[in-house]
């Protein structure tokens, strides 16, 4: 039970409170918490089987050591999230092995396949940046503080990541041909992809949890902009076309299709062409989960069947 009330609590975070313990957190905020880090840990999570599948079109053993590396870390930030989430009161091992897997919270980007190396760093470059976006975001304005500790590392090593696909996304783009139509095709559908993993525009959210508890500090929109503003730039030079620019009038990004919009994953491809949806109907789709939601899922569990069994032989 809390010490202090909603608003007592509420007040505190505004004067810039630190919680140390959940023994602090009153039932909103324990709820809010939880919300974000299932988010964080299922993201971090399901990244390393999508990244896995893309690590075996590794052009040599060298390239597929750093795509290793890679999710390695992504394991170890999914540890983290979770390991904070036993702190409040949850399984872990009920939410890693005992979960269906669509109830897992990672963005719907994450149950897209993944099939070759150019889609795997693009996805370094655009989904590391989101992940890097959010968690830099939270790292630096979190008011719990055993997360903002834990974040150090998990902030420093995202960097990493990203810059690992920004890298390589140059190296493709000047090598031109069938390496850079290939680029084009990834960043073709993993661009909206990204710019829709931030959620629903500020002006149709109906919940602040997050911000009035102080566990980020900036808006959905605000993540979005940030996220282009450093996305866009980086596919202009490159010479890759992207539906967004700069407004000079309004000094932001702003999108140059319907968003949000359907799309189709079977032929990895946004329909422009259908016009804008509902945020309803984008609802429906991440709930109803993407291809390989079921596939990522079993690949982490597999190897936690194998060693019970053998746990359970050599008793």
């Amino acid at each position: 039970m809390s010490r202090f009330t909603e608003d007592e609590l509420k007040q505190k975070l505004r004067d810039g409170y630190i919680l140390e313990s959940p023994n602090e957190m009153t039932e909103g905020y324990r709820k809010a918490i939880i919300t974000q880090l299932l988010v964080q840990g299922d993201t971090e999570l399901i990244s390393a089987p999508a990244y896995w599948m893309a690590a075996q079109d590794a052009p040599s053993t060298n390239t597929q050591v750093s795509a290793v590396a890679i999710i390695q870390d992504e394991l170890a930030h999914a540890n983290i999230a979770y390991r904070i989430l036993e702190d409040l009161g949850l399984d872990r091992e009920q939410l890693l092995y005992e979960r269906e897997p669509r109830h897992f919270k990672h963005p719907y980007g994450f149950d897209q396949p993944l099939e070759s190396w150019i889609e795997l760093v693009v996805a370094n470059g655009f989904f590391d940046r989101a992940g890097y976006t959010l968690l830099s975001d939270v790292y630096r304005n979190t008011s719990y503080g055993p997360l903002k500790r834990a974040l150090v590392k998990v902030d420093l090593e995202e960097n990493f990541h990203l810059r690992h696909g920004e890298n390589w996304m140059k190296r493709l783009a000047k090598l031109g041909g069938e390496a850079r139509e290939a680029l084009q095709r990834a960043v073709d559908w993993m661009f909206p992809m990204t710019v829709e993993w931030f959620g629903l525009p500020d002006g149709l959210k109906r919940h602040s949890d997050q911000l009035d508890y102080r566990l980020k500090g900036m808006t959905n929109d605000q993540l979005r902009q940030e996220w282009m503003s450093h996305t866009v730039p980086l596919c202009e030079r490159l010479g890759l076309r992207v539906p967004a620019h700069w407004d000079e009038a309004t000094q932001q990004y702003v999108l140059d299709y319907p968003f949000p919009c359907q799309y189709d994953p079977e032929a990895k491809r946004w329909l422009f062409e259908d016009g804008e949806i509902s945020w309803d109907e984008v609802f429906q789709r991440w709930k109803a989960r993407g291809p390989m939601n079921e596939r990522y899922v079993e690949t982490i569990r597999r190897s936690h069947g194998r060693l019970s069994r053998l746990m359970e032989a050599a008793a």
